[in-house]
């Protein structure tokens, strides 16, 4: 048995680079406390002395490349977006790159993405010098370069997209697709849809106190839905925005089987949504956020669904009293709701046609939140890390907010929706959230909604049927979109009949309906004929069960 050798001086350094990097890998990725990446990290140290890599009894110096500094770098790439985001979606990917990321606000991120790029460069010496020194490395490198290709979950994701281009059925969503459909009536009410940034109803569990109590408070003036579940590509802003009022995942254009990679000129224009479908009933409709409106596409999809005034951060930023009380994404929410308010009150004096107004907040943006001045008057100093500071200043906000406009009369015949746009992602309580059953918020409060609790198995999909049904515009069947009203009970949701994880994989096979949310963008649409966009579901192919049939899912 050969003797244990610790390595050259030389050659400890990129050992231990290696191993301080495997150890961060693994403990980011299975959310093992940070002290364990040492444990690995002398592990790897320990292998590197027992098999003796880079002493000079091995060495045969080659000037070679080695085959895995490109997945090295591919690798480094998921694990920067896995421990900055938590459960990582390609889809917001490839959507932001096309949608753009000017205005962004995530300046700790940026700090951190050059950390990671100064550890990768370590990372990649470490490996070149091995290979070039070890002759033992640099024969079983290349094996290695196509273990960490295979396993890299990057490349499978891309490789899920990429798929579906040889599918079987690539229209599985897009049959069950109903374009809403609602009929004009007397009288209908405004509506108020307020966003909270990641502010999922889990937090309104034991174990985060009560972070989440003023949300809980108002729900039981209104109609509180349990069980709205995530699905794939709807986990970030416009994602669930999308799903919400339009009934869709949001499945970005310009991926590998896509015919245009031109930066956006609109988003989604092929389905109507909830801005759609108000506008043609005569609706004012204003959009409210504090971060900037051309991020992600929230400009082009607002002002290309039927909203007249769609105000950002720099609409907004002038008119502040106090121009330097902004955060990296934007307006803080005291001062965003102020706006709100007084534009739900120059739509409620202006004339008497319905109005609806959306508010984006940012107060429970991860990781840490960006709590306002008067939740720092109301609830002390904060840390500057706590979420579920945050968390508590987001909830007491929309309600301080809510029952402002109950003060003023402004909720007389009006509904009110207050939605997360999307689970949160990581954050400091991240392992605690992961152990638990994970749901977004979706609260309904109005004059003609009696107070309740509704327990479905459903998605943010269904957000867009319900908000129509509680403003009296049910649609055929009360379904819109991929989604059904939670309001009705007579039809199934898309996770009742098929359940997460099979709607999940059709996502990722899906190619018809990914084509009808961006009908109009391809360049070469002008030599294909329109496609006929059919008057209600039709279920043609003979793998859907005929259950589905009779119930029109």
């Amino acid at each position: 048995m050969p003797r244990l050798t610790l390595p050259q001086p030389s050659a400890w350094i990129p050992i231990t680079a290696i191993g301080l990097s495997l150890g961060y890998t693994i403990a980011a990725l299975t959310s093992l406390p940070w002290w364990t990446l040492f444990l690995f990290a002398s592990a790897w140290v320990w292998l590197g002395a027992r098999f003796r890599l880079g002493q000079p009894r091995f060495r045969r110096y080659r000037k070679v490349w080695p085959w895995s500094l490109l997945p090295l770098c591919l690798w480094g790439l998921y694990v920067y977006l896995a421990d900055s985001f938590g459960k990582l979606d390609l889809g917001a990917v490839f959507f932001h790159l096309q949608a753009g990321m000017s205005d962004h606000g995530g300046s700790g991120r940026m700090v951190a993405a050059a950390l990671y790029t100064l550890c990768m460069l370590g990372v990649l010496i470490a490996f070149t010098w091995l290979t070039r020194n070890d002759w033992r490395w640099r024969r079983v490198e290349p094996l290695l370069a196509v273990i960490l290709i295979v396993s890299n979950p990057l490349i499978l994701g891309l490789g899920q997209r990429s798929a579906v281009v040889v599918t079987d059925d690539g229209g599985w969503l897009e049959r069950r697709y109903v374009p809403p459909r609602v009929q004009a009536q007397d009288d209908p009410p405004n509506l108020v849809l307020l966003y909270l940034e990641s502010i999922e109803r889990t937090y309104g569990a034991p174990a985060f106190g009560d972070a989440y109590a003023d949300l809980k408070a108002l729900g039981e003036r209104g109609v509180v839905f349990e069980g709205i579940r995530q699905i794939a590509n709807t986990g970030w802003t416009m994602a669930g925005m999308i799903a919400s009022q339009c009934g869709t995942p949001l499945m970005p254009a310009g991926l590998l089987h896509d015919r245009q990679f031109e930066p956006l000129s609109a988003v989604v224009p092929g389905v109507n949504c909830l801005g759609d479908v108000l506008s043609e009933q005569g609706y004012r409709l204003s959009y409210f956020g504090g971060a900037s409106a051309e991020f992600a596409g929230k400009g082009l999809f607002y002002n290309g669904h039927g909203f007249q005034h769609v105000y950002g951060l720099k609409e907004l930023q002038p008119q502040l009293d106090d121009k330097t009380y902004v955060n990296d994404w934007g307006l803080y929410d005291d001062t965003l709701y102020e706006f709100t308010l007084n534009e739900i009150e120059r739509l409620e004096a202006e004339s008497d046609s319905p109005w609806g107004v959306v508010n984006l907040s940012i107060t429970g943006h991860a990781p840490n939140g960006y709590p306002a001045r008067r939740c720092l008057e109301r609830q002390g100093e904060w840390d500057g890390e706590d979420i579920l500071y945050s968390v508590k200043c987001s909830a007491w906000l929309a309600r301080n907010f809510v029952e402002r406009l109950d003060a003023k009369g402004l909720l007389d015949n009006t509904v009110v929706a207050i939605v997360s746009d999307h689970l949160t992602m990581r954050v400091p309580v991240w392992d605690t959230l992961e152990t638990l059953q994970r749901e977004n918020t979706f609260i309904l409060l109005g004059d003609s909604l009696e107070p309740q609790r509704i327990s479905r198995n459903a998605s943010t999909l269904d957000i867009f049927s319900t908000l129509l049904d509680a403003l009296g515009y049910p649609a055929k069947n009360h379904q819109a979109g991929l989604g059904v009203s939670l309001l009705n009970d007579t039809t199934s949701t898309l996770l009742e009949r098929h359940g997460e994880e099979a709607i999940n994989r059709r996502l990722h096979e899906e190619s018809a309906l990914q084509q009808r949310l961006w009908d109009g963008l391809s360049p070469h649409q002008d030599k294909t004929p329109p496609r006929p966009k059919p008057a209600e579901q039709v279920l043609e192919n003979p793998n859907d069960s005929a259950d589905e049939i009779n119930l029109g899912l």
